[in-house]
């Protein structure tokens, strides 16, 4: 499913672009309907299945869609953690940036200036505030918090949270908002404490099942650490060491689909090219051309990863992290396929490390590490906690602050 089919509105449609999305992950394809609907939600979903876009962009498009009251904060997004405070924050900066809808994170730790921007906007009202629940319960306590006309609650990672202790902050906070919002739910296990609290805050909720798939053990998978312009060198190194009858690569943006294809041509091997960019028509020839072996290496978008129905593949290249191990799976899993062996390398910038700590968590192992070669220089080592990320729209480690236009 297309993320066009949700029709969205378009400054939503144009920071959806921006961050390299095409097609809906399941849990995105079940969830967001139902947002929409102003259901309520309670969904059974991992880390790295796609959740986090399964609810900011129902807010979002709400938001922006419907007159709010913008002297009081709108949604409320509740997360167990700093880092996840940070990376919703992040997530929500690219794909609301087009639009006029206004952020905050919200978490200990931080200084006293950050303890001022957070006041200014908690009592100012801000569209979405994501926060942590001892940092978020400190501000409702002290008074100055604009919650009259919040409209959305969202408790992500919930089973996390009552593991970590949370359950009487999470529950305060809900005693100080209104009565009437739509409340989502998001919690990896179903344990009774979890249908507990989903009893007590969801009205009529939608119950939602997300389990992801595994990739198949006939795959030989690969990662290498490198930094960002190592990646075009090491491609040509990997294509050009071996003789691959079929070589699928994919990218996370046409852009650099289309800068990789531009330099492989160079190293007169055989590639295409096949992305949103392309006529219908001349997608079905370029696939035809790659079924049938004429070309040896096909660069791609995501707009292949599923569904595609080709047998001797013999390697995937993820050139860019995928975004979640959803389109982990099924990116790879377009080797390996019927009685054949297959492998796939994944390579992984500095900024992308937490990334494929993510899917290696829902994988339930590591992805074996490769060394990159001498000649392309000293590569970074792997150290996803300490990684940071950087936004796709603005090159910037920090999230985006409250902001009104």
């Amino acid at each position: 499913m297309k993320f066009t089919d949700f029709e969205f509105d378009s400054r939503l449609v144009e920071g959806i672009e921006a961050s390299g999305y095409e097609d809906a992950t399941p849990v995105q394809e079940q969830v967001i309907p139902f947002v929409l609907a102003g259901k309520d939600v309670i969904a059974s979903a991992q880390t790295g299945t796609g959740k986090t876009a399964a609810f900011l962009l129902p807010l979002i498009n709400n938001i922006i869609s419907a007159p709010f009251d913008h002297n009081s904060i709108t949604a409320l997004i509740i997360v167990p953690t700093r880092e996840l405070a940070v990376q919703i924050a992040q997530h929500m900066e690219g794909l609301s940036y087009f639009t006029s809808v206004s952020s905050i994170a919200v978490y200990g730790g931080g200084d006293g200036n950050a303890f001022v921007q957070e006041k200014k906007a908690l009592s100012a009202g801000a569209d979405v505030v994501v926060c942590t629940p001892g940092k978020m319960l400190s501000h409702i306590n002290m008074g100055y918090v604009k919650l009259q006309g919040l409209k959305y609650l969202v408790l992500d990672e919930a089973d996390r949270m009552l593991d970590m202790g949370f359950y009487d902050d999470i529950m305060r906070i809900i005693n100080a908002l209104p009565a009437q919002r739509q409340n989502l739910l998001f919690s990896a296990t179903m344990p009774h404490k979890i249908r507990d609290l989903a009893r007590k805050i969801l009205h009529q909720p939608v119950e939602i099942n997300i389990s992801i798939s595994k990739p198949n053990e006939k795959i030989v998978q690969l990662a290498y650490m490198v930094y960002d312009t190592q990646k075009i060198p090491l491609v040509k190194h990997i294509l050009l060491a071996k003789n691959f009858d079929s070589v699928l690569v994919f990218c996370s943006s046409k852009i650099s689909v289309k800068q990789l294809t531009r330099e492989l041509k160079r190293t007169n091997l055989a590639v295409e090219e096949i992305h949103s960019d392309l006529e219908q028509e001349k997608r079905e020839e370029v696939l035809m051309h790659f079924k049938s072996g004429r070309i040896k290496v096909l660069v791609a978008t995501d707009i292949l990863s599923r569904g595609i129905d080709i047998d001797n593949i013999g390697l995937v290249i993820n050139y860019d992290v995928p975004h979640d191990g959803e389109d982990y799976v099924h990116r790879i899993g377009r080797t390996a396929r019927a009685a054949a062996e297959g492998s796939a390398i994944t390579f992984v910038s500095v900024k992308e490390q937490r990334k494929l700590a993510a899917i290696e968590k829902l994988l339930g192992k590591p992805v074996p590490k490769g060394e990159v070669p001498a000649q392309f220089g000293e590569a970074p080592a792997y150290t996803p906690n300490q990684s940071t990320f950087k936004s796709a729209s603005k090159g910037t480690g920090k999230p985006r602050q409250f902001k009104r236009n």
